[in-house]
């Protein structure tokens, strides 16, 4: 019989739950250990498959729904804006309704959503899924982090938060696998039926081995609806600003402009609400501590970095004329990378150990961005295999670590600065991904520009290497078109593409170059951190053979 099903289990003081809304961890049979981790795994896949798959597919997506790639990048605005927001409600409805209420009502809504999308396709059903899909991936995050605690031993959660962080991570290179067309089809149906089999794989595995129970209270207040719809509307307003920035440019689109600073003025009255409040969602003075300070800058900055494997390098590729269905012996070994990083990082695992894994983490992105600045118009997905293993590697060793250190200066504190570190931590890896994206879109666009002028220069008109280039892209084309002038015209255009394609390499290998100066700078930011905690540490030990 499962543990949870006989009342007369007492639990023990070391079994109660770190935080209110999380679950005890009660002693549990082999058994109920194997579908707490399949569960898990479940969970992690449920909460971010489905966008990684819109994510990897974006460009032949927007065609298919006879949109544009830049209001198709609305999708992800909409997705990331819910996602960083939800646990703004969804930390308090846990410890206020209980996880299984929470739980069912995620999923219902997940598979509700779902459901309407596939029944009624459409770009304003999608759009609706995105968002709710965003709410319950924020959930079902956590749930899966739960689920992950119950298979470890309690003197092992270190290694479970590592686990159970990082496994929603292997949703990139799983969404990479997928083929093309098993997702494309009929108004992406394909998507929708995937976060459908998965909610629903997810409802069955959790009702038949619900989580242990947790501690509840009421701790809504009236005033938390007006923060929670205050910081959505700020945020939607910001990644769609991200979103489209690089598209419509920054400073050709005045309603860019606008966006962001309605962005700025309903988070920073978000923030003054909260100020003054008693009992507030978000402990604002906190925010500005060196400690809180730490990590969120540090996981901006990684998580910006990390989109030269989602965006630099897959653009790369594509510039060559792959497809994802060609980049799947890439991902696979991308996949087993991350797993294998999983591993090593929660051996590692331990709070003390936090920065210097994080600082490990920015030296193994250097290393992987690094070898990519050498990328040239022959490179492909086999040549990239070595760099993008480690930028895999180098986001499962930072993201454990990370939630480590910002737990431990939770506990320091307590309950209450829950819900303020899960939305910031959340917060900062939404946005600092959408960044990501465009701060190096943005860079190579600019940078192929620079590129092609150059090229450009440094082939003038009448230049006799060009001429014979012409003259020999002509007489290939000669048996195809028979107006000499026609084919020369022909060769011309063929020569310009080239000219361009190689600016555009060129962009990408300088998009690489600041992701490795990038990563640099961080590792030594990090060196000095902790060497200034080593130097107040050594100061802070009394001598040995001190005063009797």
């Amino acid at each position: 019989m499962h543990i949870m099903a006989e009342r007369r289990y007492i639990f023990a003081p070391e079994e109660r739950p770190l935080f209110p809304g999380a679950p005890y961890s009660p002693r549990l049979s082999s058994g109920d250990r194997v579908v707490y981790a399949i569960s898990g795994a479940v969970l992690a896949l449920a909460s971010g498959l489905g966008n990684a798959l819109i994510t990897t597919n974006l460009y032949v997506m927007a065609g298919n729904m006879g949109l544009y790639v830049a209001e198709a990048n609305l999708l992800l605005a909409v997705f990331v804006a819910f996602n960083a927001t939800a646990n703004l409600l969804l930390v308090r409805a846990r410890m206020q309704f209980g996880i299984p209420a929470c739980l069912h009502a995620i999923l219902g809504t997940l598979i509700l959503g779902e459901l309407i999308a596939l029944c009624f396709p459409s770009t304003g059903t999608t759009v609706l899924a995105r968002a709710i899909s965003g709410v319950a991936s924020g959930g079902l995050t956590t749930m899966g982090l739960y689920s992950v605690f119950q298979v470890f031993p309690i003197r092992m959660r270190p290694m479970a938060v590592v686990v159970g962080f990082s496994l929603p991570q292997l949703a990139i290179p799983i969404a990479r696998m997928v083929p093309l067309d098993r997702v494309a089809s009929d108004h992406w149906a394909g998507v929708h039926g995937i976060e459908l089999a998965l909610a629903l794989a997810a409802w069955a595995l959790t009702t038949l081995r619900p989580l242990p129970p947790t501690d509840r209270s009421k701790v809504f207040q009236p005033l938390d609806a007006l923060t929670i719809t205050l910081a959505m509307a700020g945020m939607l307003l910001g990644c769609t600003g991200l979103a489209f920035g690089r598209f419509y440019w920054w400073s050709d689109a005045p309603w860019l402009g606008w966006m962001f600073a309605g962005a700025l003025l309903l988070l920073g009255l978000v923030l003054l609400i909260e100020d003054r409040r008693a009992q507030p969602l978000l402990q604002v003075r906190w925010f500005g501590t060196a400690d809180i300070l730490l990590i969120a800058g540090i996981s901006l900055v990684v998580r910006i970095a990390l989109t030269e494997q989602t965006y630099a390098a897959v653009g790369l590729l594509a510039l060559g004329g792959l497809t994802n269905d060609q980049m799947h012996g890439l991902f696979a070994v991308v996949l087993l990378a991350m797993i294998g990083g999983i591993a090593l990082a929660a051996w590692l695992a331990r709070p003390d150990r936090a920065l210097p894994m994080m600082l490990c983490s920015a030296l193994v992105i250097a290393l992987g961005a690094w070898l990519d600045t050498h990328s040239t118009s022959d490179t492909r997905a086999t040549q990239l295999m070595v760099s993008q293993s480690l930028l895999g590697l180098g986001t499962v060793l930072f993201l454990g670590p990370a939630l480590l250190f910002g737990i431990g200066r939770v506990l320091e504190r307590g309950p209450t600065h829950l819900v303020s570190f899960v939305v910031l931590f959340s917060t900062t890896q939404n946005l600092g991904g959408l960044a990501g994206a465009a701060l190096l879109g943005s860079l190579q666009m600019i940078r192929a520009r620079v590129h092609a002028e150059i090229l450009a220069d440094a082939m003038p008109q009448g230049d006799p290497l060009a001429a014979q280039r012409i003259a020999a892209g002509a007489g290939q084309l000669a048996p195809l078109l028979a107006d000499p002038g026609a084919a020369a015209t022909q060769a011309r255009a063929r020569l310009g593409t080239a000219l361009q394609n190689q600016a555009n390499i060129l962009a990408f290998n300088d998009t690489f170059w600041v992701v490795t100066l990038l990563a640099l700078g961080l590792a030594a930011f990090l060196a000095l951190v902790i060497l200034q905690q080593e130097m107040r540490r050594l100061r802070a030990t009394p001598p040995a053979g001190g005063a009797a």
